[in-house]
């Protein structure tokens, strides 16, 4: 049976969909870009998601905090405790600038150290994901006004012939292709943002490894959608990846998700 979002789900996926139009709307423009004090690309589009979905949880829920990353770039980062949102505005600002079409809008929230629920909204690829646990998670298209109509998203067991894994456009390294050379792979893969776990999540992929640093709001509404779809995102050293990690400021070790 095809899932069904909750209520709260709902309320997070129409807000990434408004993010989303408003990233599409400058998408269109000649924007410009500047470099952040990390030396990371921002542009308005970031900017303008941020103000929209900060605005929005506040509505839906406003006693649970935001850590979200352009507010956190700036240094505002609130205490969090049991229950926490994480939000990229827009994750994939390379391919925002390079305008390849995946970058996406990720919205999640963490119980007790977990994404618990998430939404990954490619605006420009026209797809979306969802997971919720209790709810499972699905994937649709967004057409105009319309309501997308939802497919059920689950993980597939690993293919006898090899495993197809998906790698990041931006961030090859060296510890990748090294993991690469200990797994039987049928065939590699980029693409750019959080779209990496959501193609495990539709049985489209199998394996992602990532060794290079990424922050917590660049995985966490991805992983969501993965746990929902029966999968698993663990740390190089074994145990499983979890959110809340104040004391490294908010960023992951090396990871594996997978089915």
């Amino acid at each position: 049976m095809t899932p069904v979002p909750s209520p709260f789900m709902q309320s997070l996926i129409d807000l990434a969909s408004v993010a989303g139009a408003e990233i599409m709307a400058i998408y269109a423009t000649d924007f410009s870009a500047k470099d952040k004090g990390d030396l990371t690309p921002v542009t308005e589009a970031d900017e303008a998601a941020e103000k929209i979905i900060l605005a929005g949880l506040a509505k839906i829920r406003p006693a649970v905090p935001v850590i979200s990353e352009e507010a956190a770039s700036a240094g505002k980062i609130p205490a969090v405790a049991e229950e926490f949102f994480l939000v990229d505005p827009l994750d994939g600002t390379k391919e925002f600038i390079s305008k390849n079409g995946e970058f996406t809008v990720n919205i999640a929230l963490v119980e007790n150290g977990i994404p618990t629920a998430g939404v990954v909204y490619a605006p420009a690829l026209k797809r979306i994901f969802w997971g919720e646990k209790g709810h499972g998670a699905a994937h649709g298209r967004i057409e105009g006004d319309a309501a997308p109509l939802w497919g059920k998203l689950g993980v597939r067991k690993l293919p006898a012939d090899g495993a197809t894994v998906v790698a990041s456009r931006s961030h090859r390294d060296q510890a990748t292709e090294d993991f690469l050379k200990t797994v039987k792979v049928k065939s590699l893969c980029s693409a750019g943002s959080s779209l990496k776990f959501c193609l495990i999540a539709a049985a489209e992929a199998d394996l992602y490894p990532r060794f290079g640093r990424t922050m917590e709001w660049d995985t966490a509404a991805g992983h969501a959608v993965l746990l929902a779809a029966g999968g698993k995102v663990v740390t190089v050293e074994g145990p499983d990846l979890t959110y809340g990690k104040r004391a490294r400021g908010y960023d992951n070790p090396g990871f594996i998700a997978s089915a």
